[in-house]
């Protein structure tokens, strides 16, 4: 059949635009939300850290969010911090780092001290200063939470509950995130009017920061992964062999001592109680040391 006159369409086609199709709300949208998340946080924790700091509120200012890599964001946290990895909505991590020395100069207030921390200080917490950690991290939940479900009143769904996790004086054992992630940060600056201002920080990858807020997850960057994965137990792959490395010691010595380094010297090492196990730089699940039939075992503790 041959068409008498040209066809004409009887309504508009549809246009969606992207805002339409994404899954989520932008990266920015969620670090502006962040912002006035820690902007609620810091008002709530001035009170609340008082009585820890002498009695006397401190002046805590919100810095701004950014983005960081999950390298980037390991270097701007010491060898030895408060580091409390809480779950949003289940395991979905995020990460709260206090420095070392305002924790210890808090447990010497404590015990009757004038509020100072060790110089240098240790490479790891002693016990009151773990007890005092997990302190914190049960006053700081409550607050957090409240500011969270003050900044997610217009999400499509409630904000999600917090729960802790683990804790550990170094991030590298904890290893909080992939380390592929792409982190949201937000630091917040507490001046107690005795020492230099010291930082909160707060850490989690933009997947967990929409979680947090309600929304789902923000649009993927490619195309869908293949929910077909191969069986580890099975063909090929069973019988290949990888180089699995224990991370026993991770210590650091002045050039000095390591230039001087003779036959027969004894150097003091503490092993770590979590130790990571690795493939490459790929930490893939952490345990503890221990003994079977006379040879050296590792009991695993927890994996990835």
């Amino acid at each position: 059949m041959i068409a008498q006159r040209p066809l004409i369409a009887e309504r508009a086609l549809a246009s969606h635009c992207p805002e339409l199709l994404r899954q989520g709300p932008s990266p920015e949208e969620l670090l502006a939300r962040l912002g006035k998340m820690g902007e609620r946080l810091a008002r709530r924790l001035a009170g609340a850290l008082a009585p820890m700091l002498g009695g006397e509120a401190p002046l805590i200012m919100c810095g701004p969010t950014r983005q960081a890599s999950c390298a980037e964001f390991g270097k701007s946290i010491g060898r030895l911090a408060a580091n409390s990895l809480l779950g949003v909505g289940g395991d979905a991590p995020l990460l709260i780092s206090i420095e070392a020395a305002p924790v210890l100069r808090i447990v010497d207030r404590a015990f009757g001290g004038k509020g100072e921390a060790p110089s240098p200080l240790p490479t790891s917490f002693p016990m009151a200063a773990e007890l005092m950690i997990g302190r914190i991290e049960a006053l700081f939940m409550p607050h957090l939470a409240a500011a969270v479900a003050a900044v997610a009143d217009e999400a499509p769904a409630p904000a999600q509950a917090l729960a802790p996790l683990r804790r550990d004086g170094s991030l590298t054992l904890l290893a909080p995130f992939a380390e592929d992630a792409d982190l949201a940060v937000l630091s917040l600056e507490v001046d107690d009017g005795t020492a230099a201002p010291w930082l909160i920080t707060l850490a989690l990858p933009l997947s967990t920061l929409a979680r947090l807020f309600g929304f789902p997850d923000p649009a993927p960057g490619g195309p869908p992964r293949n929910s077909h994965l191969g069986d580890p137990s099975a063909r090929p792959f069973a019988a290949l062999p990888l180089d699995v490395s224990a991370v026993l010691v991770d210590m650091a010595l002045p050039f000095a001592a390591l230039a001087g380094l003779h036959v027969g010297q004894v150097l003091s090492v503490a092993v770590a109680r979590s130790v990571p196990l690795r493939i490459g730089e790929t930490t893939i699940a952490h345990g503890t040391i221990g003994a079977v039939d006379e040879h050296v075992a590792i009991q695993i503790t927890r994996a990835f």
